[in-house]
């Protein structure tokens, strides 16, 4: 059994159509006629190897390829897949490479006429990128309970329109049910996004886990006054106390092993040439692999940016935006990535990942992992993403080693 190279990149550039920009990306943002027109391509070419796709609810695609054992209790499904939507100027590898390495993997036993104990089958959620929608990671968040149907069809985007209102117009959603199926394990390919496999010269590596996110945002009240007539001792400028936070920020990751933060947005008032900022907004967003060190971490920032304020005589809030945390893959299914890799002759680079992803939220509820693809650069969510033909196609032949291990392959 082998991965048809040349037949997966094809599929990531004949994808790559569907949303192409004049400048090289690609944009199919979710719930809209070039999201659709994604699955769409996704399901041909699954009714092409004699599946039949299947759609829930709020547009979740997904087809199953019938194991042996089918008693009931007995099984499950060991799904592949990860998301076709994208960010607003994409490149064609994040997501896609996932959906097209499941795809790749079910057309080698359809093929082969290979049979598993356990089902295999794909899965493309929808909304992972949360660009016109939020929350992120929508699909798999609504697979796993934590959203219910009214809850998603009420949602707003960017543009003032109900996801609901897509749903209908584009025929997008539908009757089935993955929840339905038991699910045994899940696995996601995906383009690292970063450049750790570069660095180590490996093409792919087996994802340990996810790290962990904390987000804030600090709110300053100083007092708005004249540049050229306020004494410097007499100013509460909330523009100097923000930079003060970011150089806080950045050396908090310089005392704590493996922790990355951020601040991402600055927002000053009233942004005048010649007037001191009398007020500032800005966002703290925090990440560390190890949930412990995560959560001291964003106690450590908070209570150094509040004594700053005091310091300066200005008011403050911090107020928490958003978490996530820290993520460790099933061991079992590390097992089986790593299993695969060894017998590939692809080395036993473990890595953890510094994005979320829809394996991610599937962790908390069923065994899961991940494979990353190499990433040149480390560049991703950009026209330049790019990983080699070889490198996408090692990444879907370790995806289909693992599958065969956790769908137990019969001789």
């Amino acid at each position: 059994m082998h991965i048809d190279s040349e037949r997966l990149n094809r599929g990531l550039a004949e994808l790559a159509r569907i949303g192409a920009r004049p400048d090289g990306g690609v944009q199919r943002l979710a719930f809209t006629q070039e999201d659709l027109a994604g699955r769409e391509y996704v399901a041909g070419r699954l009714r092409g190897i004699g599946l039949e796709p299947q759609v829930d609810a709020i547009g979740n695609l997904f087809a199953i390829r019938p194991g042996i054992e089918r008693e009931s209790g007995r099984t499950g499904v060991v799904l592949l897949g990860s998301h076709t939507d994208t960010v607003g100027n994409a490149g064609r590898y994040d997501g896609s490479l996932g959906v097209l390495s499941a795809l790749e993997v079910l057309e080698v036993l359809q093929e082969g006429g290979i049979q598993t104990r356990h089902p295999v089958g794909l899965v493309s959620f929808v909304n992972e990128e949360g660009v016109r929608f939020m929350p992120d990671m929508m699909g798999s968040l609504y697979l796993r309970g934590d959203l219910d149907l009214d809850e998603v069809r009420s949602i707003t985007g960017t543009d003032g329109v109900p996801i609901g209102g897509e749903l209908d117009r584009l025929r997008m959603a539908g009757t089935d049910s993955l929840g339905d199926h038991p699910i045994r394990a899940f696995l996601e390919v995906h383009i690292e996004q970063g450049p750790e496999l570069e660095r180590q010269g490996a093409a792919v590596g087996a994802v340990t886990g996810v790290q962990g996110l904390n987000w804030m945002e600090v709110s300053l009240d100083g007092r708005a006054n004249h540049a050229g007539t306020t004494p410097m001792q007499d100013r509460k400028d909330c523009g100097l106390l923000a930079a003060e936070i970011i150089r806080e920020v950045r050396a908090l990751t310089g005392e704590i092993s493996g922790l990355r933060g951020t601040v991402g947005r600055v927002s000053l008032k009233p942004n005048l040439i010649n007037v001191i900022p009398g007020r500032a907004t800005l966002t703290v967003d925090l990440r560390h692999p190890h949930q412990p060190t995560l959560e001291s971490s964003s106690r450590e920032i908070r209570g150094r940016v509040v004594r700053i304020a005091r310091e300066h005589g200005i008011e403050i809030q911090v107020r928490d935006t958003a978490s996530a945390p820290a993520v460790d893959f099933d061991p079992e299914v590390v097992t089986a990535i790593t299993d695969s890799m060894a017998a590939l002759g692809l080395g036993d680079r473990r890595l953890v990942s510094g994005a979320g992803h829809d394996a991610q939220i599937m962790a908390s509820a069923h065994p899961s992992g991940m494979i990353f693809v190499r990433s040149r650069d480390g560049v991703s969510h950009n026209p330049a993403e790019y990983s080699s033909p070889e490198d996408c196609a090692a990444g879907a032949a370790v995806l289909l080693g693992a599958a065969l291990r956790l769908a137990e392959l019969v001789d």
